[in-house]
């Protein structure tokens, strides 16, 4: 049986905002398709769909998701509440721990 040589991953690249904006004009021009723009630039089409739903929501002509300002927010609250949580569970301990002592 021959055995297939496995592929080395790609590097995990990161992009610009301004770049990211780039190619989703590029694709909201219309005269090439996202897999075209794509190929072009080295990007994975599932990549540039990404940022063409993500700009759509940004920019609220489409409505099935969360903008960016919405993630954020939402990362934030998440973040807070996690925060909390913690504080509560100490505060929690601290009390059962001062509560034997008065016993």
């Amino acid at each position: 049986m021959e055995t297939m040589a496995k592929k080395k991953p790609r590097p995990r690249r990161s992009f610009t905002p301004e770049f990211k904006a780039d190619i989703v004009a590029r694709c909201q021009v219309g005269d090439r398709s996202i897999g075209q723009v794509a190929k072009d630039f080295d990007l994975t089409e599932t990549a540039v769909r990404e940022w063409v739903r993500q700009a759509e929501l940004d920019e609220g002509t489409r409505s099935d998701g969360l903008s960016s300002d919405e993630r954020s927010e939402l990362a934030a609250l998440r973040r807070e509440n996690r925060q909390l949580r913690e504080d509560v569970e100490i505060l929690k301990r601290a009390t059962a721990f001062f509560a034997k002592g008065t016993r």
